[in-house]
């Protein structure tokens, strides 16, 4: 074999030599070093958290809750055995004002002397006055009506000791009345007079209650 021919050789093993070596580094570095498509975007770390993932606490919705209001006090749903069980317990008097200061006015003038069922008797011919269409329609408007209570005084009533044991029970009996919450011996009366008088009305007799006698 010539000297050149064996030149050729040698040069040919060095060059296969040393591109075994470098293939061997090249797949070395490839498996160390993760591939680009490996790694996460920059878009994918930036974006939101899927919905798919489950948060570590989760908050219930805010809810309205309902509650029921306590009922309202209402003195017809009272229950008493007796007129002056009822009337003790409306307690104090309370500020009345308009048509039902009118109607306790009337009470108290005219029949704070009487028994309680005296007291609700006059209450009902002021009520039963109004609602009858012969006279004003108003409670008010019956009590200051000309000529019909001798208490009244042009338009207007004397003052009214408002403190006093008499007027207390004159508005428990006006409210009783208005809510019709206990029967009068007297129901139906328009009028009533006192038992000193004797009018000779010639009107249907109802009742006779203390000093006061009642008709239709």
């Amino acid at each position: 074999m010539s000297y050149r021919l064996k030149a050729a050789i040698a040069a040919a093993f060095a060059l296969s030599a040393s591109a075994a070596v470098t293939a061997a580094d090249m797949s070395s570095a490839s498996e160390a070093a993760p591939s680009a498509h490996m790694l996460p975007a920059i878009s994918e770390l930036n974006a939101a958290p899927s919905t798919a993932t489950k948060p570590d606490v989760i908050f219930a919705a805010p809810r309205e809750v309902a509650q029921p209001l306590a009922p309202l006090s209402d003195s017809a749903d009272i229950q008493a055995d007796n007129l002056a069980a009822l009337v003790s317990a409306h307690g104090d008097a309370e500020t009345l004002d308009g048509d039902m200061k009118c109607l306790a006015g009337a009470v108290y003038f005219e029949s704070k002397g009487e028994s309680l069922e005296g007291q609700l008797a006059v209450a009902r011919v002021v009520i039963n006055r109004a609602k009858s269409g012969r006279f004003a329609s108003s409670l008010c408007g019956v009590v200051y009506q000309p000529g019909q209570f001798s208490f009244v005084r042009g338009r207007g009533m004397p003052a009214i000791p408002t403190a006093s044991q008499s007027w207390r029970r004159a508005v428990a009996i006006a409210q009783i009345a208005m809510k019709d919450a206990w029967d009068s011996q007297a129901e139906g009366a328009l009028f009533f007079h006192a038992r000193r008088v004797s009018p000779g009305w010639g009107k249907a007799k109802l009742a006779a209650i203390d000093n006061h006698i009642f008709y239709r």
